[in-house]
């Protein structure tokens, strides 16, 4: 008689260990969903791929970055994808601006842009980019804070609104801290 009573009990175990299992399938279900959501639509994160931005961004840092971007100001700092790399820079001009780099001064519109926390001179590339530009509709004008030879707007040109990934909204320090 103990082995019949001992039957049902194992079996409601096993019952209730497989609808446990489903509840943890489905929690880790909804789970990767939600991350999914949070950062393959919403945020998106990558590491800083060379030392172009310094001092204010190093090799290695990770950078949190909203892809949902509706318009881009100057000075905002964005996460391309120009000359088929990853690129972390700075807006300097947008659609309609025209672009000026002569005798290591940016000027945008005819106007001197004076970069208070830029600790380099902003040069032409010899074979880059030829100057004036004028921004053509959903172009940005891109260049890195470590402006002596950074790979930016001055090498590949202008980046459409389209190739920007998205705005850095925060940087998670992983080097010279």
């Amino acid at each position: 008689m103990k082995s019949e009573s001992v039957a049902p009990r194992e079996q409601e175990r096993t019952m209730q260990l497989q609808r446990e299992l489903v509840r943890l399938a489905g929690r880790l279900a909804a789970m990767a969903v939600l991350l999914w959501l949070v950062f393959g639509v919403l945020f998106g994160l990558c590491a800083m791929p060379n030392d172009q931005m310094s001092p204010r961004l190093y090799a290695g840092d990770l950078i949190l970055y909203y892809r949902q971007i509706r318009t881009l100001h100057d000075r905002d700092v964005v996460v391309a994808r120009a000359d088929g790399e990853t690129v972390v820079a700075r807006v300097v001009a947008r659609e309609g601006d025209t672009v000026e780099i002569t005798g290591g001064t940016l000027r945008v519109n005819g106007s001197t842009v004076f970069e208070n926390e830029i600790f380099y001179s902003t040069d032409a590339y010899e074979g880059g980019t030829t100057y004036p530009l004028t921004l053509e509709q959903d172009e940005v004008f891109l260049l890195c804070d470590h402006r002596e030879g950074a790979k930016d707007s001055r090498w590949f040109g202008p980046v459409t609104t389209h190739d920007v990934k998205g705005k850095v909204i925060t940087v998670l320090r992983r080097s010279r801290l």
